[in-house]
């Protein structure tokens, strides 16, 4: 009787509730949270349209997370784990939006969605040094029901450290600067430092994992990055995104949310002195493991292209390692700075013969090297003791 009195109370207390829950479409239910009192509809998603081929999710907890689950194993092995447990083929949904704004009649953009099929590649693994590598491999039904594809893209790596000395910091204006970590920030930690779809440095960030019992996730400190392809594409009000990535593994996948702020620079690794900071976004990217997708096209391309990637994750390496600042003339995503490598890769897959490694080494030199500004060379890198002086950005605003 109590119980039913409270309910009632609630409905009228509440008249509408009811009328709102029955008028929800399944579209509505799609959204957690959006901007709820903007006038007509301007904020919808902008983003991938296209509508993928049947795919089936995987509904068993996995090896992987058994395996991260045993007991007695070390910190640094369940670490390990959870890293790895990130490879896999999945389904993958990108969702983020804007959340708060700093400025004077401020306007929200439009939210942002898209998928993929996604295949992450352990490309390196010594135990203390994990590369996974992202490949896109997609294939479309169009209105009519016809399928077209797979089509096959790489698409963003990242490489784990444990017990880092040092990390890439980006200043913004297609310019990093390699800094010491402090003695405090290596000990059990990770560091995960993100690269381009043509394997160019993006961010990096510094954390340990945390383990409790049936949950293991990563999240790393406030760091500068670049302008996605989702944002520099319809955006140009701002220069830097200032933010932080959570990694946290699931029973059939894994989850990556970032919290992000907009910000303007007044120069390279100087925020604007007035009003720098424009709005806030939040994102959640979701990967599930699917089974009985055909990955064959990924698989081919990843093999048939290995060599030109082995090279070109090499010449980075060799930049990042020999200068103290890395200044790029451009943006590789925005200026399509990538796109002969792209070409190369897909000209050595589709060689009839062998091409030699040395002849792949001097051409993916050749290009890359032309990423970097014709009148102003890398900056010798400086002692340890010198790039101990390097002022992480972040330090402006936290």
């Amino acid at each position: 009787m109590i119980l039913n009195r409270l309910l009632m109370s609630i409905v009228l207390l509440c008249p509408t509730a009811s009328v709102v829950a029955d008028n929800i479409t399944a579209e509505d239910r799609l959204y957690t949270f959006s901007w709820y009192f903007q006038d007509g509809s301007p904020l919808s998603p902008r983003g991938g349209s296209t509508r993928g081929t049947t795919i089936q999710l995987v509904t068993e907890p996995t090896a992987e997370w058994h395996a991260l689950q045993e007991p007695g194993i070390t910190q640094l092995e369940r670490d390990r784990r959870a890293i790895l447990a990130m490879a896999g083929e999945y389904r993958v949904s990108f969702d983020f939006i804007e959340t708060t704004g700093f400025v004077a009649a401020y306007k929200p953009e439009r939210p942002y969605r898209s998928w993929g099929t996604e295949k992450v590649y352990v490309v390196e693994d010594t135990g203390r040094d994990i590369v996974l590598q992202h490949l896109l491999v997609m294939s479309f039904t169009d209105k009519d029901g016809k399928t077209h594809g797979p089509h096959v893209t790489k698409h963003w790596r990242q490489d784990w450290r444990y017990e880092p000395t040092d990390q890439l910091v980006y200043l913004g204006n297609n310019t990093w600067q390699r800094i010491q970590v402090p003695a405090e920030r290596q000990r059990g930690h990770w560091r995960q430092t993100v690269y381009q779809v043509d394997d160019s440095p993006r961010y990096s960030g510094i954390a340990q994992w945390q383990h409790l019992g049936n949950y293991s996730s990563w999240n790393d400190e406030n760091g500068w990055r670049p302008l996605p392809r989702r944002e520099y594409s319809v955006r140009s009000d701002y220069d830097v995104l200032i933010g932080n990535n959570r990694h946290t593994i699931t029973p059939t996948g894994w989850t990556h949310e970032q919290h992000n702020l907009k910000a303007k620079l007044y120069e390279t690794g100087k925020l604007a002195a007035s009003q720098p900071i424009l709005g806030r976004e939040s994102g959640f990217n979701r990967y599930e493991r699917i089974t009985g997708y055909d990955w064959s096209a990924g698989d081919h391309y990843q093999e048939s292209t290995k060599p030109v990637w082995d090279a070109v994750r090499s010449k980075w390496q060799e930049l990042i390692n020999t200068t103290e600042i890395l200044q790029l003339r451009g943006s590789p995503d925005k200026d399509n700075l990538f796109i002969p490598i792209y070409r190369y890769a897909r000209e050595v897959a589709e060689a009839t013969l062998p091409i030699p490694a040395e002849e792949i080494r001097q051409k993916v030199d050749e290009i890359i090297d032309s990423y970097l500004p014709p009148a102003a060379p890398t900056t010798p890198r400086s002692s340890k003791k010198d790039i101990t002086k390097a002022a992480d950005p972040t330090s402006t605003l936290y």
